[in-house]
């Protein structure tokens, strides 16, 4: 489960009591987004790895690139083998 991993990684950079209080915090922020803000619970079930983060961040640069120098995507050729 998400939030026993979050507790592990922080338990383990900052320890036991850090742990505690980060998750607590983390659980009344979610409740009070449901209940106050009527924002329904969304659970990421997949989280992306570095390497994964690290590709999504390249192609919004590149995209902004090419908007930024006014090309379009027409202008390329994009070849996937």
């Amino acid at each position: 489960m998400y939030i026993c991993s979050t507790l592990q990684r922080i338990n383990f950079s900052k320890g036991g009591v850090s742990a505690i209080s980060a998750t607590a915090r983390k659980l009344a922020v979610i409740i009070w987004n449901v209940i106050v803000k009527n924002k329904p619970y969304y659970n990421p079930k997949e989280y992306l790895y570095l390497d994964q983060k690290r590709k999504l961040g390249l192609v919004k640069r590149i995209q902004k690139q090419i908007t930024k120098f006014e090309h379009s995507k027409e202008n390329f050729e994009f070849v996937t083998a």
